[in-house]
């Protein structure tokens, strides 16, 4: 959640309390109120959403890079090994497993990762005469399979993150209009008692409560 978003949550949670504090029989203010209280609870499930895109995000990240480098240092070396023997009755099989040309990372380093495994499935029966083993092309099918699943549940993530990043943000401007209409009628209701009026005024500032309130305060006001 950014600065910008989280402050205006705050600042709306700051007014559910203080309204709750110092009710008012209005039904009109009842259901301003209300429909506040809600938008803050989707605020929190919205926010819950947040963290855990960013997490499936962040933990598929980290898995990727762990099946990259597995991939790369054992499964590819054996296969580029293999291939430079057998270069001996084919020799165009050494450069398609030249692995100093292979890409280190993202989707270019999956789709030639999966070019080589399927060119070694391919060349296996004459890859096998040079010491290609079949559990480490069968594991290396596996490890591909994985990094695809990996993929999408990144992109789930990221999606789940940008989506309740969004909603979050209108979440936040729908509980400072909310807050505006409920500023207007409690300057009036609270306009005869200094004290509650700059408790109202603390409440409704945006960046916080200040270190001292005054109904003058012209930067103890609802965000626009």
């Amino acid at each position: 959640m950014n600065r910008r978003t989280e402050s205006r949550l705050s600042m709306g949670q700051r007014v559910l309390e203080f309204s709750r504090a110092h009710p008012s029989e209005s039904p009109g203010y009842a259901t301003a109120l209300k429909q506040l209280e809600e938008q803050l609870i989707r605020a929190t499930q919205l926010s819950e959403e947040q963290r855990s895109g960013i997490a499936e995000v962040r933990s598929a990240t980290a898995q990727k890079e762990k099946l990259r480098r597995s991939l790369r240092r054992s499964h590819l070396v054996h296969f580029s090994g293999v291939a430079e023997r057998a270069a001996a009755e084919d020799p165009e099989l050494a450069q398609k497993f030249d692995l100093p040309r292979l890409p280190t990372r993202g989707l270019a380093f999956r789709a030639a990762a999966r070019t080589m495994v399927e060119l070694a499935e391919q060349r296996k029966e004459l890859l096998a005469k040079y010491g290609l083993v079949e559990e480490a092309l069968q594991n290396a099918r596996e490890k591909i399979e994985q990094l695809d699943q990996l993929v999408e549940r990144g992109s789930e993530g990221r999606r789940v993150h940008i989506g309740a990043s969004a909603t979050l943000e209108a979440v936040a401007n729908e509980a400072v209009r909310l807050v505006k209409i409920l500023d207007g009628f409690n300057r009036i209701r609270f306009g005869v008692d200094p004290n509650l009026l700059a408790g109202w005024i603390a409440a409704t500032n945006i960046i916080g409560p200040p270190n001292s309130a005054s109904p003058n305060n012209d930067q103890a006001k609802p965000a626009a």
